[in-house]
């Protein structure tokens, strides 16, 4: 299966419902289902600024799913539109693209995984 590494707190931003969209430089025609793998590095700012939202965050574990439904490039009103949004707020995204996040599940994994650059593929047992 296809699965994508992000860093905490987004992974879990992303699996609880609070963020639709993944930032990345990249475009993607990838329409379908997707795991999310937390990265062994965190973003100690965005840390901070959602610890009111008591997520459990976690390191090098797949946590969930989600399916990937669009890419978006990211224009000046789309920027102005997502920086109103304070999981978005931290910086301007403009020339990126927003890759359009549906229907995230959570999965339980306790096992520890190895993440890679771009979207990597994992046999799951």
């Amino acid at each position: 299966m296809k699965v994508i590494t992000i860093k905490e707190p987004w992974a879990s931003l992303i699996i609880n419902g609070y963020k639709e969209y993944e930032f990345r430089s990249w475009k993607t025609n990838y329409r379908c289902e997707i795991l999310i793998h937390t990265s062994q590095q965190v973003d100690k700012e965005a840390l901070k600024k959602f610890e009111d939202l008591n997520l459990n965050y976690q390191t090098s574990k797949i946590i969930g799913k989600v399916t990937i439904s669009d890419c978006k490039l990211i224009d000046k009103e789309f920027d102005k539109e997502l920086s109103k949004n304070k999981v978005y707020s931290l910086s301007s995204k403009i020339g990126k693209y927003a890759w359009v996040l549906k229907d995230p599940q959570p999965l339980i994994n306790n096992k520890e995984v190895k993440g890679r650059l771009g979207i990597w593929n994992i046999e799951l047992k």
